[in-house]
C-alpha cells in the first residue's frame, strides 16, 4: 500500500467519549487519507471499473446542546476506486460552509436535531432553520461529479468523485432553490441525463420539485400544494413520471406555532403519493391515497400498462414505542433501529385509469436501504440489494438480495461485530443483464479493529466476497452510498488520473 497523509481536522471531541454514536462503529475519523495499490485479499475482477463512494456523518465537535444525534456529523466521503485489477482508496471531510466555520471557531455552532434552534449561534440552513448544512446524509453521481446532501435541505456541494476533493456548491446556471435547497436524494436518471429533486420547508406550497438536464442547469421547478409542513425523504421516477409523498408523519402544527419541533406519527391519515409529469406543472399532480406508513427509502418505479409500479420499505411502527427507561438516548435513537421501525420491502400499484391502489408485502425479512442496478432506474427492475439491521441499532449487519418476481431470497451475514455499509450494484463492463455485475460494500470490523470493501459476485451473493480490499483506518459506520462507471468519470483513462490513482 502507497500511504499518504493529507490532512487531520481539528477535532474537540473528549477523549472518554462514551455517546453510543460517536464511539464503538460509530467512531468518527479525523484524518484524510490517499492510499494507492492496496492490499487485496482475493481476486480484483477486472471489469469492475469505477468508484464507489460513500457518505458518512463524521463529528469533529461536541454537540453544541449536549445533545449530538449521528444526523448531524459532518460529512465525510470514502472512495474506492477500481481499474485494471487495482484498488485505490481516498476519504475527505466534505468541506462546507458550516465545516469551515466551525474549523475556524474550534466549536460547534449549530444547533443539532434533537437540540433548540432558538439557542444556535449562527443562524442556518435547512427546512426548519438554524442548523448547520452537514451534507453528510446521501451522495449521488451527476454530470460527472459526485453530489453530497443533507437529509433536511440544503445545498448540494459538488465532489471530485476520484480525489474526494469539495469542488463548491452547485449552481444549476444561477438557478439552483438557495432558500430552501435540495432535500436528501436527488435522482439521477442514466438514460437521460436529468437529474429531479424535491425541496421542503415551513411556508406555503411546503414543497417543490425540480429538474436539473444534463449540463447540470435547471429546467423544470414548480411547487407542490401540501396541507402543511411535512417531512418527505425521498422520491421515486419513472420514464414519464415523477412520484412524491405526503407521509403522516410531521411536525405537530401546535408544536410548530411555538418555534418547536416535535414529530408524530399520524395513524388515521392515510399515506399520499402523488404522481406528476416529469415536466408538469404543480397543479397537474394526481394524488393517490394508500393505508397509513411512513416510508424512509424507495427503491425504484416503473410504468406498467395503466399502472405505476412503486417499491419501498414499509414501516409496521413509523413511531416506535418509547421504553420509558428514562433514557434520552431511547428516547432520540429508537426511530433509528430496522427492528423497532419493522421495515420491509413491499410494492404499491397506482392505477392511473382508476385512481384505485393495491399494495403487497414482498418479504418477510426486515431489511432497509435498498438499491438496484442504476441502468434500471425508471424501468422495470427484478433484483434489489438491501441491508439486515442489528437489534435495536442503526448498524448493519449483513447483506441480502431480493428477486421481487419471485420471491426468493439470498443473505449473506457479515459475521459478529462486523457491519456494513449501503451496498451498490456496479455493472461489469460489457454487462448483458441486470444481475450481471458486483455488489460493493464498505465494513466496519469491530473484532479486528479494520474497514475493508467488499466485492460481490450479484448473481451469488451467498457465496460471500469475490475480493477483500483492506483500507488504511476503520472507518466510521455511515448512511447513504453511489456507484461512478469509469466511462462517465472525466479523465477517468488519462495518463496523469491513472499515476495519481493508483500509484503508476
Amino acid at each position: 500500500m502507497d500511504l499518504e497523509i493529507l490532512g487531520r481536522a481539528l477535532s474537540t471531541l473528549p477523549a472518554d467519549d462514551d455517546h453510543p454514536y460517536r464511539t464503538g462503529p460509530w467512531r468518527p475519523q479525523h484524518t484524510e487519507y490517499q492510499a494507492d495499490d492496496l492490499e487485496v485479499i482475493g481476486d480484483l475482477p477486472a471489469d469492475l471499473d469505477g468508484v464507489y463512494i460513500r457518505n458518512t456523518e463524521n463529528p469533529v465537535h461536541p454537540a453544541q446542546q449536549g445533545r449530538y444525534h449521528p444526523f448531524d456529523g459532518d460529512g465525510m466521503v470514502h472512495i474506492a476506486g477500481f481499474r485494471d485489477g487495482k484498488a485505490f482508496y481516498r476519504n475527505r471531510f466534505v468541506k462546507t460552509e458550516g465545516f469551515t466555520a466551525e474549523q475556524q471557531a474550534g466549536r460547534a455552532l449549530w444547533a443539532g436535531i434533537a437540540e433548540n434552534p432558538a439557542k444556535s449561534e449562527r443562524d442556518g440552513w435547512c427546512a426548519r432553520g438554524r442548523m448547520k448544512d452537514a451534507s453528510s446524509t446521501d451522495v449521488a453521481f451527476h454530470n460527472g461529479v459526485a453530489l453530497t446532501s443533507f437529509w433536511q435541505c440544503g445545498d448540494l456541494y459538488r465532489v471530485d468523485p476520484v480525489s474526494g476533493e469539495t469542488l463548491g456548491r452547485s449552481e444549476w446556471g444561477g438557478g439552483f432553490p438557495s432558500s430552501l435547497g435540495v432535500s436528501a436524494h436527488p435522482k439521477p436518471d442514466q438514460r437521460t441525463g436529468e437529474m429531479l429533486f424535491f425541496n421542503y420547508g415551513t411556508d406555503a406550497p411546503y414543497m417543490n420539485y425540480g429538474v436539473v438536464d444534463a449540463h447540470d442547469d435547471l429546467v423544470h421547478y414548480t411547487g407542490i400544494e401540501l396541507p402543511g409542513p411535512r417531512l418527505p425523504h425521498d422520491m421515486a421516477f419513472t420514464e414519464n413520471y415523477a412520484i412524491l409523498n405526503d407521509c403522516p408523519l410531521f411536525w405537530v402544527p401546535e408544536a410548530l406555532a411555538a418555534g418547536k419541533y416535535v414529530s408524530r406519527f399520524q395513524p388515521d391519515l392515510p399515506m399520499r403519493l402523488g404522481v406528476i409529469p416529469r415536466r408538469g406543472d404543480g397543479s397537474e399532480i394526481v394524488w393517490f391515497e394508500a393505508a397509513s406508513t411512513y416510508v424512509l427509502h424507495w427503491t425504484n418505479a416503473y410504468e406498467n400498462g395503466d399502472e405505476i409500479v412503486l417499491e419501498g420499505f414499509h414501516q409496521e411502527t413509523p413511531e416506535p414505542e418509547d421504553t420509558g427507561n428514562g433514557s434520552m438516548y431511547e428516547r432520540m435513537f429508537r426511530f433509528l433501529a430496522l427492528d423497532r421501525m419493522g421495515t420491509h420491502l413491499h410494492r404499491w400499484r397506482l392505477n392511473l385509469r382508476t385512481g384505485g391502489v393495491t399494495e403487497e408485502r414482498l418479504s418477510d425479512r426486515i431489511s432497509e436501504f435498498g438499491m438496484i442496478n442504476p441502468v434500471h432506474a425508471g424501468i422495470a427492475h427484478r433484483y434489489t440489494y438491501a441491508a439486515t439491521g442489528k437489534p435495536g441499532w442503526f448498524l448493519f449487519d449483513g447483506l441480502v438480495r431480493h428477486d421481487t418476481v419471485t420471491g426468493a431470497e439470498e443473505h449473506f451475514s457479515l459475521g459478529e461485530g462486523v457491519f456494513g455499509s449501503e451496498t451498490v450494484m456496479a455493472p461489469r463492463v460489457g454487462s448483458t443483464g441486470e444481475d450481471d455485475g458486483y455488489l460493493v460494500t464498505m465494513t466496519v470490523d469491530m473484532n479486528r479493529d479494520l474497514s475493508e470493501c467488499l466485492v460481490f459476485d450479484a448473481q451469488r451473493l451467498s457465496d460471500g466476497p469475490l475480493a477483500r480490499v483492506r483500507l488504511p483506518e476503520r472507518i466510521s459506520s455511515g448512511t447513504h452510498s453511489t456507484w461512478a462507471p469509469g466511462a462517465q468519470i472525466p479523465g477517468w483513462r488519462d495518463a496523469d488520473r491513472a499515476v495519481d490513482t493508483l500509484g503508476m
